[in-house]
């Protein structure tokens, strides 16, 4: 899909960060767009920015990504008003930190309705209308951390590695179906959201170091920047994308070390990560 002018993408979570940036890109390339948000208030705010950037034709509907219902009847109503649908982007995500021991259930729960069943969601719903637009593409963003596996994430690990598990068997099921459907893996690293701001955490976290963390030390690329890398994937038809130099630093470093990366994470996280609540 070398060629975005007038094809029809749903980007979830649009209503900032890399789906805000997202929708902005692909308006500027004649792209009709369905957005989706949780948040009605920055929905509205990316709407104005991607008919500024020249969108012809822009849908919008508050959605829950983790609601099964809702999403289905969401796939319905983009179809019909667009005709087709050529691109899914399942870029919603939330973030949630804390040991393992320390995290509740449901706010695990929380974690996996929105991160890996959001995913599957939007990708099995738009599906049938990808295969049958004879140009589709997949897109799900999974992160670095569905890469290797970081202390204090686990369930945020879990989530991220499913995803990424999910969208590799998808785009091998297209390959052997014949369907003409591309399906790519996102992986960024650390790009400068309110994803950690926003984060619930354990009541054994510091939520504003832990997000002090992020934004000062981690978050180096912008979502601009993230965007432009994700859509030249979707042209080139990547399998994966891997988003900023920590992503592909630390995708090299696991490949390198095998298992023993856990180690010398766990020394390192020892001297880096904020202390624990007492």
């Amino acid at each position: 899909m070398k060629n975005l002018n007038n094809k029809v993408v749903v980007i979830t979570g649009a209503g900032s960060g890399i789906g805000r940036a997202l929708a902005v890109n692909l308006a500027g390339k004649g792209a009709r767009l369905a957005l989706s948000d949780v948040s009605e208030t920055g929905l509205g705010e990316t709407v104005e920015l991607a008919v500024k950037a020249g969108s012809p034709d822009v849908h919008t509907a508050r959605l829950d990504v983790a609601d099964k219902a809702a999403f289905s009847a969401y796939a319905v109503e983009v179809a019909e008003h667009f005709g087709q649908v050529n691109v899914v982007i399942n870029n919603a995500g939330v973030a949630l930190a804390g040991d393992a021991v320390d995290l509740t259930y449901e706010d695990m729960e929380w974690i996996v309705g929105i991160n890996f069943w959001g995913v599957v969601y939007g990708t099995k719903e738009f599906l049938p209308h990808l295969i049958a637009s004879g140009d589709g593409h997949v897109v799900n963003l999974s992160s670095l951390f569905g890469l290797l596996a970081m202390p204090g994430q686990s369930a945020y690990n879990a989530t991220k590695f499913a995803v990424r598990g999910f969208t590799e068997a998808v785009r091998e099921e297209m390959l052997i179906a014949g369907h003409r459907v591309g399906v790519t893996s996102v992986h960024p690293g650390g790009i400068k959201t309110a994803i950690a701001r926003s984060a619930r955490v354990s009541d054994k976290e510091d939520q504003a170091a832990t997000a002090k963390l992020f934004d000062e030390k981690l978050a180096k690329m912008t979502p601009e920047r993230a965007a432009e890398i994700i859509v030249k994937g979707i042209q080139k038809n990547q399998a994966r994308v891997l988003v900023g130099l920590d992503a592909h630093a630390l995708h090299n470093f696991q490949k390198f070390t095998g298992s023993r990366y856990e180690d010398i994470i766990a020394l390192v996280s020892k001297k880096v990560l904020p202390a624990k609540v007492v």
